[in-house]
């Protein structure tokens, strides 16, 4: 490890230590996350490419990384790691290497030694920042806003794939989606279609539409929203989670914006507003739906208890709804899984 330093565009600098491979800055928006596990999860997570991902669990690496099966996506999408510890030895049963040397043999840089909890106070305060880890005493002058670019082309699938032999087909709109969506679906009978962000299914052959997660500003996917907007006519039911509920929201009229530090973590509490139940739920996006701009005819189906923002929409007669949390989130909370079952029964 050499000294090194995160800094911040506004001008912060929080000092540390990097792997010794590191020589060039790594820029990226930096975030936080609240999650007490599930940091392999989390970092292959296309949902967090283009960002600097911050957490606020004091110790990182503990239990290694475990094999590929737990992964939610084929590689490290982060852009960046900053931990306050990190674990030097790995104890699990299922480790297969270390999370210094994976994070070295996937090319993603690390700081540690960092204090998060000054960093996540900060970030909560003025919100989330352009910034850069890199050498001490060097700090650049430019700082790249990944927002501005196209995230979701740079992370979806490049061609169509299939799994599955159920009866029951879903077209399955890939903007960086979580495997863990794919195994979660696969639970039903169906047949599941996983297309580019920009296939245009909307004359195809299917029983219901799946809108996935991913990174960066909705606002982005234009090609998204204008082929959601054509299939809206043939009245098939839609099912969307985290991006795919803003995608939807934009395509039936409505606006979005972004959050002030975003909600990135585990056990967030959300209430459905149709049984009054409060559900714990996992979360990671930057960007909510504004609930003035919902048609008549839509309504919001979840809230947020923290920040009473919309974590949820549906139609009041359409089979179509989205939550902006994570009900296929691994490790945890199950809480609201039976959505996919609801979903399904919808086909």
């Amino acid at each position: 490890m050499e000294p090194a330093q995160l800094v911040l565009e506004s001008g912060e600098i929080f000092p540390g230590f990097s792997p010794s491979w590191q020589k060039e800055p790594f820029f990226g928006e930096v975030v936080f996350s609240t999650g007490m596990t599930g940091y392999v999860e989390s970092l292959t997570d296309p949902s967090y490419a283009g960002q600097i991902l911050t957490f606020t669990y004091p110790l990182i690496g503990n239990y290694g990384v475990p094999s590929r099966e737990t992964w939610e996506s084929e590689k490290l999408q982060a852009s960046g790691v900053v931990v306050g510890t990190t674990s030097m030895w790995t104890s699990h049963w299922d480790a297969e290497c270390s999370f210094l040397d994976w994070l070295k043999q996937q090319g993603v840089p690390l700081i540690t030694g960092v204090d998060t909890r000054a960093l996540t106070k900060l970030l909560r305060k003025k919100g989330v920042a352009l910034g850069a880890i890199c050498r001490e005493g060097k700090r650049p002058r430019n700082f790249p806003d990944p927002n501005k670019t196209h995230l979701v082309k740079r992370v979806s699938l490049p061609e169509k794939q299939e799994y599955g032999s159920g009866k029951k087909t879903v077209i399955a709109v890939d903007c960086g989606m979580k495997d863990n969506i794919i195994r979660s679906l696969l639970k039903y009978p169906v047949r599941v279609i996983r297309v580019p962000f920009d296939y245009d299914y909307s004359e195809d052959e299917y029983d219901g539409l799946f809108l996935s997660n991913g990174p960066g500003d909705p606002a982005v996917c234009k090609e998204t929203v204008a082929i959601l907007r054509k299939s809206l006519k043939r009245k098939k039911p839609i099912f969307g989670i985290c991006l795919g509920a803003q995608l939807l929201a934009l395509a039936i009229g409505g606006k979005t914006y972004k959050l002030k530090f975003g909600h990135r973590g585990h056990n967030q509490p959300c209430r459905d507003l149709d049984t009054n139940q409060c559900i714990l739920t996992s979360q990671n996006h930057g960007y909510a739906i504004d609930e003035k701009t919902l048609p008549k005819d839509w309504r919001v189906l979840f809230r947020s208890l923290n920040d009473d923002s919309v974590e949820g929409i549906a139609h009041n007669k359409l089979p179509y709804f989205a939550v902006q949390f994570h009900p296929e989130s691994h490790p945890g909370p199950t809480d609201p899984a039976y959505l996919f079952e609801t979903f399904y029964r919808s086909l």
